[in-house]
């Protein structure tokens, strides 16, 4: 016990060849070594555990080899190497800047390096966590920096090279090291488990390095304790229950139930998971990462943006099959949504299922909007009814039960009102499903819009799809128009769509010869509304006066009932009033007063 070394120190690179994932830097500093163009000063910049001070020791211990090899690395062997290894060498020198950042620490070693090595090439300073140093100790130490003795090499390491003088980063060459990647760590991982003799499983190796988030050292002290938890044999559900990470079945079993509209079972799940322990905001910013990797599974191009295991990449493509690519696309958005309102949320558990039950109702509301019916909402026996438009609808021919989004509702009949003329169609009989949370359907709000009869809540329950084919289009007068204008702002007032029910109300719109509506508004405002509803507006009236001709135009100015308009907002009232009263600007702007009373 008294002899343990920690993995992150007993297998500390000592070479160029042994440095992980950054060969675009040794590779550099070997060419360097090899055609003798060593500058004066380095700086090593990159996040935590990616190897800068050990990089930095591998350059030092190499400059100094007294034989190095053919390809340019130190011996280990010789007299310089052994001293370094040792720790007792004389001409390679490391400062800690966070604990010696002063002016008189800087002071000191400036005035080492006047004196030139006593045995050896070089004398090295390495200076690691640079950037703590004062501004004046930066200062201090610009002019040995920029023109040091030909003996003297200096390593800078960083974290933050942002919080570096710019006058020191133009002293020095700068090399920026990368995050390791996940599967280089997790072969270093396997190198020291066949090294130690430790029994291992290949997916408890991947989570460590997906843990360790680009850090080497970080995973090398993971490995230690979750071989000290395993005794010697690290498995998969050993690393898992160690580093408190939520076990990938979960996000695939989850998955499964949203796929199969299974609200019952996912919530089950989550559940679940809350009783281990585990945050609910962790659990949903995983179901998004899970989203986003079945995403990755789709293309065969992108499968290498999956950083895992074997094992776990068959399971992903397995099931990225099965998800359609609308189904993660809007899952991956009301979980992103989930995840903003979850810290702000009283009832935090209530987000993340209110999220998991509008994943389970996506792929429904996404064939509503296509035009197909769930499949848990159609019968098995279609039976055949009846449509019955209303009296000034002229005769329409049906076609085959395609969805369309502005639906005609039927209703079967044993003995049918009086019309004009009825047209029949064997179509399936069945209900859409009138709730699915968040998922704004135009469809699914406007059902029974077409139908006159009285029964509003039988109506809405009990809904018949079934297209429309306009063959000729039909002639219509204003009043007509007006009719079914007015019907469609009753619908958009019951839909809470105040501005669209004021703009349809206020003036009444006129019917130009060519079947264009002219609309009359106030402002910039109006026009946006109308621009922005003018689709569904257009769907109802073609649906029901029988023309696709139509077409909506705003127009800006003053209509008959423009008088009397209502002052809705505080900058309609202050216009208003200033209009009547100048010097109520002046007093705006003295006071520097906002319009918001």
């Amino acid at each position: 016990m008294e002899n343990f070394i920690v993995s992150a120190r007993k297998y500390r690179p000592d070479k160029f060849n042994s440095v992980v994932g950054q060969a675009h830097i040794t590779n550099t500093l070997k060419n360097a070594i090899k055609t003798g163009q060593l500058a004066q000063a380095f700086l090593f910049c990159g996040p935590r555990g990616v190897g800068k001070t050990t990089c930095a020791r591998v350059l030092a211990k190499t400059i100094n080899c007294q034989t190095p090899t053919a390809d340019f690395e130190a011996c280990g062997e010789c007299e310089s190497c052994l001293s370094f290894k040792n720790g007792s060498s004389m001409n390679i020198h490391e400062l800690d800047a966070a604990s010696n950042n002063s002016v008189d620490d800087i002071r000191s070693l400036v005035e080492q390096v006047r004196y030139a090595p006593q045995a050896g090439k070089y004398k090295i300073y390495i200076i690691d966590e640079v950037h703590m140093l004062s501004a004046s100790a930066f200062n201090a130490f610009l002019k040995t920096l920029e023109e040091p003795p030909s003996y003297a090499i200096f390593i800078l390491a960083t974290t933050e090279k942002h919080k570096i003088l710019p006058t020191i980063l133009s002293r020095c060459q700068i090399f920026d090291f990368n995050r390791i990647k996940v599967d280089d760590i997790a072969h270093h991982l396997e190198y020291i488990a066949k090294t130690e003799n430790i029994s291992f499983e290949p997916d408890a190796l991947h989570i460590i390095a997906q843990k360790a988030d680009g850090a080497l050292r970080d995973a090398c002290s993971m490995f230690d304790q979750i071989t000290s938890f395993s005794q010697g044999n690290i498995t998969y559900r050993s690393a898992i229950d160690n580093l408190n990470i939520l076990d990938y079945d979960y996000y695939f079993r989850v998955t499964e139930a949203l796929l199969n509209e299974n609200i019952s079972e996912s919530l089950l799940i989550f559940d679940e998971i809350l009783d281990k322990g585990f945050d609910g905001n962790n659990f949903i910013n995983g179901l998004c990462s899970h989203f986003r990797d079945l995403l990755v599974c789709k293309d065969t191009a992108t499968v290498k943006l999956l950083e895992v295991s074997e094992g776990i990449r068959k399971k992903y493509l397995e099931q990225s099959q099965k998800a359609p690519v609308s189904f993660l696309l809007s899952g991956l958005s009301i979980g992103n949504q989930a995840d903003l309102n979850y810290k702000g949320s009283k009832n935090q558990r209530l987000q993340v299922e209110l999220a998991l039950m509008k994943m389970c109702h996506i792929r429904a509301a996404l064939n509503v909007s296509n035009g197909q019916l769930p499949q848990s909402e159609v019968k098995k026996k279609p039976d055949t009814v009846t449509t019955t438009p209303s009296q000034t609808t002229p005769p329409v021919t049906t076609t085959s039960p395609v969805v369309k989004n502005e639906p005609v509702v039927a209703k079967a009949d044993p003995a049918p009102p009086v019309a004009p003329k009825a047209a029949t169609a064997a179509v399936p009989k069945a209900t859409v499903s009138a709730a699915i949370p968040s998922l704004k359907i135009p469809s699914i709000k406007n059902l029974g819009s077409n139908t006159t009869q009285p029964e509003e809540d039988e109506r809405k329950e009990n809904a018949i799809v079934e297209t429309v084919e306009i063959k000729v289009n039909q002639p219509f007068t204003e009043d007509q128009l007006l009719r079914y204008w007015n019907e469609f702002a009753e619908i958009a007032a019951g839909e809470s769509k105040i501005g669209l029910h004021t703009v349809m109300t206020v003036n009444s719109p006129k019917l130009r010869p060519d079947y264009t509506i002219e609309v009359i508004v106030i402002d910039k405002y109006q026009t946006d509304i109308v621009q922005s509803e003018q689709i569904q507006v257009l769907r109802f009236l073609k649906n029901k006066l029988q023309n696709n001709t139509i077409k909506i135009e705003a127009v800006i100015g003053e209509g008959p009932e423009q008088a009397k308009k209502t002052l809705y907002t505080s900058t309609d009232k202050f216009k208003y009033l200033a209009e009547k009263n100048p010097n109520l600007l002046e007093l705006r702007r003295r006071l520097d007063l906002e319009i918001d009373f």
